[in-house]
């Protein structure tokens, strides 16, 4: 709509957890709803290059983009709130500026120079947030800065944005902040030093907020409003109120009705049009919170004790919920714990089963142990990448018969390797950024359920894995029942199995979850929830 590519810069402070992603993604929606086209980045300060290596403990899932770039669980939100795909531009951590900078040196690009933090390090981060303006596609770039003010890692980054905003002038550049009011309960007030604290520092950088939002469990009356408005030189009206939501989709609503996105619009020069066109998510939000019945899943994994492990395949439930008009319960159950005796009693109360994806050796067995129970009982059962390894190395070896078929990633010295390292993985030493990523087509069979559920024999999903279903023993599995629906055309990559003769059993290599959003949800998670609620009844 504008013809200059405007920033906004979205920091926080005081504590972490406060919710950047949540308000960036929100406060894109509504600039998209009036009209704006907008997208989305993350500056990480990390060293790590990507998060590909992570613990998940560590930071939560690992979110792959189409490109194949392995970011922050934010860029997951950011899609899902836009429906508009994210890509390698849209997350930077320290650890890819420093290895850019380096690299350059070595290629003697600053031509004899000392390189420094100013202005070698800001200028790589102030060149990589300008890549998507520079396309000339958005008309507002949001950048979320990882971590809290004050903190060293983030320097660099305030750094960055205080060069930028003298560099870009007047009315291009805007920065909010995020910062927690506390409630003390004993003196029955609400705090707003903490507040005045963090905007401080933020001012002590050379970086003075435009808008201050203002995360709390309490309403804040315009008293608190005026008063943090005064210490934190910004105007009254862009005190922003962020409190606790019953769900993350009220936010765009609420962040409307204390008028953010016009706020943003104005201190940008921007007009703002009197027509938000919302009525997708509004209709999504009276669906999810008006449910016609419910239905409990069982999402069965190894990092279950941090649900923001599987932070997407949870919002696709929701997505798909709100679509059959359902709840969905999640029932998590470590993988560890599961084992022949107990499995009736732990899914005994369950309408489906979800086999989740991971790495290692550690909760493998139970995983199995999950499937053979979903596969005899004709519970609806859905495998995601290693959750479809598995499903396959249950049927070898209780269905074929083959005892001891295993993954070779979890017993290299199995006489069965149904599951086997890919030929393109077999000579890779390193381990980040080096699997199989990003979107790779799959050719569906069309009498397959798979092709029922997409409505076409072509799909693109992405992936993030090494290994894959052995060509050795396709042959074997589909004649006792175990059908490949789904392959890569070039390769013939098994990418989807199938049982036909179970009332609902698909597994996939690729990671559905990553593709759901609140206006498109994925048919395969809307498909497995309508089987959930048919079992049910």
């Amino acid at each position: 709509m504008s013809s200059k590519t405007k920033y906004i810069f979205v920091t926080g402070g005081v504590t972490s957890s406060l919710g950047k992603g949540i308000i960036s993604a929100s406060l894109a929606r509504l600039l998209q709803a009036r009209g704006y086209s907008v997208t989305i980045q993350k500056l990480d300060p990390y060293i790590n290059v990507d998060p590909g290596t992570l613990n998940p403990y560590e930071h939560g899932e690992c979110y792959v983009n189409t490109d194949g770039a392995e970011t922050d669980l934010d860029l997951g939100h950011y899609e899902r709130f836009l429906n508009v795909e994210t890509s390698q531009a849209n997350n930077v951590t320290t650890g890819r500026i420093y290895q850019s900078v380096i690299e350059k040196e070595r290629r003697g690009e600053f031509l004899g120079k000392t390189v420094q933090v100013i202005p070698h390090i800001t200028n790589e981060i102030k060149q990589r947030i300008q890549i998507l303006g520079n396309t000339g596609k958005y008309d507002i770039i949001i950048t979320e800065i990882g971590g809290t003010v004050g903190d060293i890692e983030s320097l660099p980054y305030i750094e960055a944005v205080r060069q930028l905003k003298w560099e870009l002038g007047p009315h291009n550049t805007l920065v909010i902040h995020l910062a927690l009011v506390p409630y003390l309960a004993a003196a029955g007030e609400l705090k707003t030093k903490p507040a005045q604290h963090s905007v401080k520092s933020l001012m002590q950088a050379g970086v003075q907020a435009g808008v201050l939002v203002c995360r709390t469990e309490h309403h804040l009356p315009q008293e608190v409003k005026n008063k943090l408005a005064q210490f934190c030189n910004v105007r009254p009206a862009a005190v922003i109120e962020s409190i606790d939501a019953e769900t993350i989709y009220d936010v765009p609503i609420l962040m409307e009705q204390q008028q953010l996105d016009r706020v943003v619009l104005e201190d940008l020069g921007l007009p703002c049009p009197d027509t938000l066109k919302m009525d997708k998510w509004l209709d999504f939000l009276r669906r999810y919170k008006n449910p016609k019945g419910e239905v409990t899943i069982a999402l069965v994994g190894k990092y279950v004790s941090l649900h923001d492990a599987y932070k997407s395949i949870v919002e696709s439930f929701i997505h798909a919920g709100a679509a059959n008009e359902v709840k969905v319960n999640v029932k998590w159950i470590y993988s560890g714990d599961v084992n022949e005796s107990n499995a009736a009693s732990l899914f005994k109360d369950v309408d489906g089963i979800l086999v989740a994806p991971g790495f290692g050796e550690r909760g493998i067995e139970g995983k199995i142990t999950a499937t053979k129970y979903a596969r005899e009982h004709g519970i609806p059962f859905l495998g995601i990448c290693l959750g479809m390894q598995m499903a396959v190395v249950e049927f070898a070896r209780d269905v074929l018969g083959l005892k001891d078929a295993h993954s070779k990633e979890i017993n290299p010295e199995t006489p069965y390797p149904v599951i086997d390292l890919m030929e393109s993985q077999k000579n890779v030493t390193n381990k980040g950024g080096t699997m199989r990523l990003g979107a790779w087509q799959c050719s569906v069979e069309k009498d397959s359920r798979a092709y029922s559920i997409y409505g076409t024999d072509s799909i693109m999903e992405r992936h993030r894995h090494r290994y894959e279903l052995s060509s050795d023993y396709i042959e074997a599995l589909d004649k006792a029942g175990m059908k490949a629906t789904g392959r890569n055309a070039e390769t013939g990559l098994v990418d989807i199995v199938e049982i036909p003769s179970h009332p609902w059993f698909v597994a996939v290599q690729f990671h559905p979850e990553y593709r759901s959003t609140v206006e498109n949800p994925h048919p395969l998670f809307v498909d497995f929830v309508r089987a959930a609620v048919k079992a049910k009844k």
